[in-house]
């Protein structure tokens, strides 16, 4: 059982409420992903769990025992960083072996444990290569392999590739989730990479604030948004956003020139709305209501990005290569079954 529960857990720095009363349950085996934006908590909220940072409030219990107060070492858990904090003069063996040798284990269980864990992460013809002589996808992969060698309960990863290349980061996207499969650990992960939550996770934490937003798989996230600061952060390209107003029973939206009919059921009249739209979900047509800004051809999609006079922007997503040129004056198509909506003032979906 290496669950990981949370309990009204608050963290002030002095005066400074940074973490706003967190709740959480992680289940055993889980790959959690916490996301957001800058400054929203989520490493904050991953040190508090590793015992880096202290917990001023609430509870935090690891495999049903209650560790608020353990120190980091008692607490089950292995943490990986961004900077691979490896030390230079020493081997990947000694470097995946050195918890446990500071822990007193005998040298056969370690080197079995460095010799396992190197299996499992192909750095068998590494061991006895330095730091130096490593690739910066190869370093990280040892930083994991200490972690698993210490046996943990519950892994941690605070944004473990943002120092690698776009390539790189595929590669070990991929090995942390054959890692997942195989081992089957508990796993908290921060990320600001929206294709790394969507891809690693069984569960993803959206923070803002210091404040849960939303919880949920991640295609349920997407295609299911609480709000509307849910529906813009998860996804990529982000969700285009227009100004409406609920009237005589229609959805009167000034970008597109006039009214969309909507399945949603509409609130009062004169109510300030905003339109939820994925570029996924819109299309070019001849008219003249945008103007397209800029284009970008990526192959198998390509983007357009589209101005309004009132200066308003969308993208619209296309597959393939687009018709559309910069200075052309189109039309959107919407699907109206794709559409979202929420209120202006409180940012809340409207079913």
């Amino acid at each position: 059982m290496s669950g990981v529960e949370l309990s009204n857990v608050i963290k002030k720095y002095g005066e400074t409420q940074v973490i706003h009363g967190i709740d959480l349950a992680i289940g055993d085996g889980e790959f959690a992903v916490f996301v957001g934006p800058s400054g929203c908590g989520k490493s904050t909220l991953l040190r508090m769990i590793a015992g880096l940072e202290e917990t001023t409030s609430g509870r935090i219990d690891i495999g049903g025992a209650d560790v608020t107060r353990a120190d980091p070492a008692d607490r089950g858990v292995a943490m990986v960083f961004q900077t691979y904090a490896l030390y230079p003069h020493m081997t990947v063996r000694e470097n995946m072996g050195f918890g446990l040798r500071m822990t007193g284990h005998p040298k056969p269980e370690i080197d079995s444990k460095v010799d396992e864990a190197a299996r499992i992460l192909q750095l068998d013809e590494l061991l006895d290569r330095k730091p130096a002589a490593l690739s910066g996808g190869q370093r990280q992969r040892v930083a994991i392999g200490r972690a698993i060698t210490r046996g943990p309960e519950v892994f941690l990863f605070d944004e473990p590739l943002s120092n690698l290349d776009a390539e790189l980061r595929v590669e070990m996207r991929v090995e942390i989730a054959r890692l997942h499969k195989e081992i089957g650990a508990t796993m908290i992960y921060v990320t600001h990479d929206q294709v790394e939550a969507m891809t690693l996770a069984d569960k993803i934490v959206v923070l803002r604030k210091g404040r849960i937003e939303q919880v949920g798989a991640p295609l349920d996230l997407y295609r299911d948004p609480d709000n509307r600061f849910v529906a813009g952060f998860i996804g990529s390209p982000s969700m285009n956003f227009l100004d409406a107003t609920a009237r005589d029973g229609a959805l009167h939206v000034p970008a597109l020139g006039g009214t969309l009919d909507v399945p949603q059921t509409l609130p009062g009249d004169g109510r300030a709305l905003s339109l939820g739209l994925r570029p996924e979900h819109l299309w070019l047509e001849d008219g003249d209501t945008f103007t397209v800004d800029l284009t970008e051809a990526l192959g198998g999609v390509s983007y357009a990005y589209l101005k309004a006079a009132d200066g308003t922007r969308l993208i619209v997503e296309e597959r393939g290569d687009t018709r559309a040129k910069i200075g052309d004056r189109v039309a959107l198509g919407v699907d109206p079954a794709k559409t979202m909506l929420f209120d202006a003032e409180t940012e809340l979906r409207i079913r």
